[in-house]
């Protein structure tokens, strides 16, 4: 593990305990065991650990969630509307629930309403998931699996109601009402998978 790493988890378990702005760069050097002159050689400042903490976690997040390469051309030919809608927030929930990325949502989350680096980090993240929305819609629309009809719509009510009810369900685990993402056996709760039955209900088919 490189210092970078080191500095990078040691704040990461700081913050779950204190809160970010309880956190000071002495305290993170400490933790480390180097000198506070020492951590400034790697990062400028607190906030800059932790957007960069953002950036290495959820990359080590979706490498460790060990995806198989997917065959998109192929995955929209032979899939329902459904069953792609499913297949992207299973993936998604997957690298969410990662353990240290869960650990530092939970974090941003909490602080997201007083602390300008947390909201900048969700809005990167929400704006992610509107961009691969709509890139998965309109290539459904290429496939003629929806309509081509307020796609733009479409796309963003999709994704930010999948964001509000992963939210949901974050809040759940941290309020101690259940301690996983999935339910049941399958990695997407149940009203997840009822709302994405119903949309794509709506949204499916060519146009008339």
């Amino acid at each position: 593990m490189s210092r970078k790493e080191d500095i990078i988890y040691a704040t990461l378990e700081l913050a779950a305990e204190r809160g970010m702005k309880g956190v000071s760069m002495s305290q993170i050097a400490e933790k480390v065991g180097i000198k506070a002159p020492s951590l400034y050689n790697h990062f400028k400042s607190k906030d800059e650990i932790i957007r960069e903490m953002y950036r290495f976690l959820r990359e080590q997040a979706q490498a460790g969630g060990n995806q198989p390469t997917i065959d998109y051309a192929k995955l929209f030919e032979e899939k329902s509307v459904e069953e792609i809608l499913i297949g992207s927030v299973a993936s998604y929930m997957g690298m969410v629930s990662d353990k240290y990325m869960m650990q530092f949502f939970k974090v941003l989350y909490s602080e997201r309403s007083t602390n300008p680096v947390a909201a900048e980090i969700m809005v990167e993240e929400t704006e992610r998931m509107l961009q691969s929305s709509r890139n998965m819609f309109y290539a459904m629309v290429v496939h003629g699996k929806v309509k081509n009809k307020d796609i733009d719509t479409a796309a963003m009510t999709y994704a930010l109601t999948m964001h509000s009810l992963i939210d949901y369900r974050l809040d759940m685990i941290t309020a101690g009402k259940t301690d996983s993402f999935g339910e049941d056996g399958n990695p997407v709760p149940k009203n997840i998978l009822d709302f994405i039955r119903w949309f794509s209900d709506q949204i499916g088919g060519k146009d008339e």
